[in-house]
C-alpha cells in the first residue's frame, strides 16, 4: 500500500516508490521535486526564501532556503541509494502573489525563488525537465517516484502534470 508523505512549508521530505510526496500552499515558495528514475528514489522541497547567506542562523532549517534546501534533498536521497548523476528534477511555485507599486526586486519573492532553485540544480547538474512557475496563483503538488508524475492543481485552474 502507498502513502502520500505531507512536507510542510521550509520542509522536505524523501521516500521510494509506490510511495509519494505533496506539500500544499505554493504561493511565492517553491516546490522542487527530484528523482533518480532508476531507484525511483524521490523527494520534494518546500522552500521559501532564495539564499541561506542573506539570513543569520540559517543553519537552523536548511529546507528553508533553495540553496540548502536543494543540497539536503539530494543528500538524503542518496542516503537512500539515488545517484547524483541520475537525477532530474520538476519545479513549481514561484507565483507573485501581491502586486506593489513600482518593480522592487526584494519584493519579488516568488521570481527570486525560481531564479535561485534553477542556479542551484545547475551547479549540481541536475537537470530540470519541465516547470510550472511564475503567474499569479498558489499551488498545490504532489509528486511520484515511479513515473516522475508532478501533479499541479490551483484554484479555477485545471490539474496539470508535468
Amino acid at each position: 500500500m502507498s502513502e502520500i508523505i505531507k512536507v510542510g512549508m521550509a520542509d522536505l521530505k524523501t521516500c521510494v516508490s509506490p510511495d509519494g510526496v505533496t506539500t500544499l500552499g505554493l504561493g511565492s515558495c517553491v516546490g522542487i521535486a527530484i528523482r533518480d528514475p532508476i531507484t525511483k528514489v524521490g523527494g520534494l522541497a518546500h522552500v521559501m526564501l532564495p539564499d541561506s547567506k542573506a539570513i543569520r542562523n540559517s543553519h537552523l532549517n536548511l529546507a528553508k532556503f533553495a540553496d540548502t534546501g536543494i543540497e539536503e534533498l539530494v543528500k538524503q536521497m542518496e542516503a537512500l541509494g539515488a545517484k547524483r548523476n541520475r537525477m532530474v528534477a520538476k519545479l513549481a511555485g514561484g507565483a507573485t502573489m501581491f502586486s506593489f507599486q513600482g518593480k522592487n526586486d526584494m519584493m519579488q519573492i516568488g521570481e527570486r525563488n525560481a531564479e535561485a532553485s534553477r542556479r542551484k540544480l545547475n551547479e549540481l547538474e541536475i537537470p530540470i525537465l519541465s516547470e510550472d512557475t511564475g503567474a499569479n496563483y498558489g499551488r498545490t503538488v504532489t509528486f511520484f517516484p515511479e513515473n516522475g508524475e508532478f501533479h499541479i492543481r490551483a484554484v479555477g485552474k485545471q490539474e496539470t502534470i508535468i
